[in-house]
């Protein structure tokens, strides 16, 4: 996107130059998105903060893309409409919102001059608030509250529109930068909040372009080559849109400007890592089909190819999608919908009755999407498993928004979902069927495992980058360097000897064989506990369990 200074120098916005703006913000975050997810606090391969508010801008911009029109007031309500069925994750849906408060106080106007930019500002702080049940000082909540606060204080002295933002944003960067000193558990990470920091970031895409300065170089984060030993599974990471992977091997000519390679490959598509070696350059790529050809044809203008790799990336997404009984509730049925990140989990929820959404960290359904799961089927009673604490206010909107029964119970993990599903009855009464449901659940262990990103210390946990970390209960209980280690610790520290049954769900980069090794070491150092093993399917974490 260009940036154009001389669109804004009116002290006035329009629906016009709101929609710019509006755009502005949405590559800013584009081009930062990785920022904000680095500041997600527990150093866990899938931190989602920036994906989710990403999605929610694109959903809200896909409602007035094509809306033609000079009033703010309509411009900004489609907006805040399509933020809000597009809400993904928690970041998302109080992002939407912020966008509700700030559509509502403008909803009238045709141009927004400063004071009213200090009174839209204040609605959206509002509302925000009003749409958490317990607010939590130190989040993108504190964030919206303090920058509202800077402009209305600032009123008297604004000289429009433009002024009023700019010094918004720098409270703004004021607040983030605070809010570890209001949340402890940020400041032992060694990060500020991933929601403040990410609307931080769309009101510096707003003043960007209000100053025409680019938006598509990012500034919070530089560009660092990874070792080739180190390229990992990121080979395995498909992302939405894309048709083909591309790997090239190939050896310079000479020394590459590394910032200007990787920038030509971002024209071309997405899920870009480059590996460096003694000589050789490693380059993947995911794209369209059309320019599949397009990376090779650059890297034999800087060096000599060695070898190439290519991959129908809709091929495998296809070969990977669960096999689902089709849907058979009736009316007079209960429909439940629940969240399973992994497609071994999903096989094992469904049925007639059971509406399963393929999703979880980094894939948070939005509050549209919750709803399509339901919306269509005959049955009036719904309850939503959603799996993730991430998804619970997104589920709640669907709720919300429905005209149907719907109920929201609050399962933070697939094995507690599993656990629950096995007292649904879809011929039961709603309200005696989420309570036998809810009572399943709540002395349930649950335990996950997977790796560590970053060296962090939390609640006197010391990680170090690489380590095999484990969760009891969605807090962080251990760290070492053996999965096996980190299995033995996270059950000790989950008192597993107190317990008849684990249900263990063992990811997608888990073989069979290693996962019935754990099972067999498992039972051996804990004679009474029975251990069911299930191929969950799932990213990320090599196991997802429960105890009880």
């Amino acid at each position: 996107m260009t940036s154009a200074s001389s669109n804004t120098t009116s002290k006035l916005v329009d629906g016009n130059l709101f929609k710019n703006l509006f755009r502005a913000a949405l590559t800013w975050l584009e081009t930062n998105e990785d920022a904000v997810n680095s500041q997600n606090v527990f150093p866990i391969p899938d931190g989602d903060t920036g994906v989710n508010m990403l999605k929610t801008m694109r959903s809200a911009w896909n409602e007035i893309a094509e809306l033609n029109s000079s009033s703010i007031g309509k411009v900004a309500k489609a907006a805040a409409h399509g933020a809000w069925m597009g809400g993904s994750g928690n970041s998302g849906v109080i992002l939407s919102q912020i966008l509700r408060g700030f559509a509502a106080a403008v909803e009238d106007l045709d141009q927004m001059g400063d004071a009213d930019l200090a009174r839209a500002l204040g609605s959206a702080r509002d509302t925000a608030y009003r749409g958490v049940g317990k607010p939590v000082e130190g989040t993108i909540l504190t964030v919206i509250k303090d920058s509202a606060a800077a402009a209305e204080a600032y009123v008297a002295q604004a000289d429009g529109a433009r002024d009023m933002m700019e010094h918004v944003l720098e409270a703004c960067k004021a607040s983030v930068q605070h809010t570890p000193e209001l949340l402890p558990v940020l400041k032992q990470a060694g990060v500020v909040d991933s929601g403040g920091f990410g609307l931080q970031v769309l009101f510096e895409g707003i003043v960007r372009y209000a100053n025409g300065e680019s938006l598509t170089e990012a500034v919070h984060t530089s560009f660092t080559p990874i070792n080739i030993d180190e390229m990992g599974d990121v080979l395995d990471i498909i992302e939405p849109g894309q048709e083909w992977e591309v790997v090239v091997d190939f050896r310079p000519k000479r020394e590459l400007n590394m910032q200007q390679f990787y920038t030509e490959l971002e024209t071309m598509g997405n899920s870009i890592q480059v590996g460096m070696g003694d000589e050789l350059i490693k380059m993947h790529i995911h794209l369209l089909a059309v320019d599949r050809y397009r990376p090779i044809e650059y890297c034999e203008t800087l060096g000599t190819v060695t070898n190439v790799a290519m991959e129908n990336l809709l091929d495998q997404i296809a070969q990977a999608e669960p096999s689902l009984p089709e849907i058979t509730v009736t009316e007079d049925q209960i429909l439940a919908v629940t969240v399973a990140p992994g497609k071994g989990f999903a096989e094992r929820m469904a049925d007639g009755t059971i509406s399963v959404l393929v999703g979880g960290q980094t894939m948070n359904p939005s509050v549209q999407e919750i709803q399509d799961a339901f919306a269509d089927y005959p049955a009036n009673k719904i309850i939503i498993l959603p799996n993730n604490k991430n998804i619970f206010m997104a589920a709640q909107g669907a709720a919300e928004a429905s005209d149907k029964d719907v109920r929201v119970l609050k399962t933070r993990s697939a094995a507690a979902a599993a656990t629950a599903l096995l007292q649904f009855n879809p011929d039961g009464d709603l309200d005696a069927v989420y309570g036998d449901m809810e009572d399943a659940i709540e002395d349930l262990g649950l335990g996950d495992l997977t790796y560590a990103v970053r060296d962090v210390e939390i609640d006197g946990v010391e990680v170090k980058e690489g380590q095999y970390i484990g969760l009891r209960n969605g807090k962080l209980a251990i760290s070492t360097d053996n999965l096996s280690d980190a299995m033995f610790q996270l059950l000790e520290a989950m008192e597993a000897e107190d317990c008849e049954l684990m249900s263990m769900f063992y990811g997608k980069d888990v073989t069979a064989d290693d996962a019935s090794e754990m099972v067999a070491a498992i039972e051996g150092r804990y004679d009474e506990l029975e251990v069911e093993l299930i191929s969950g399917g799932q990213p990320h974490y090599q196991y997802i369990f429960s105890l009880e």
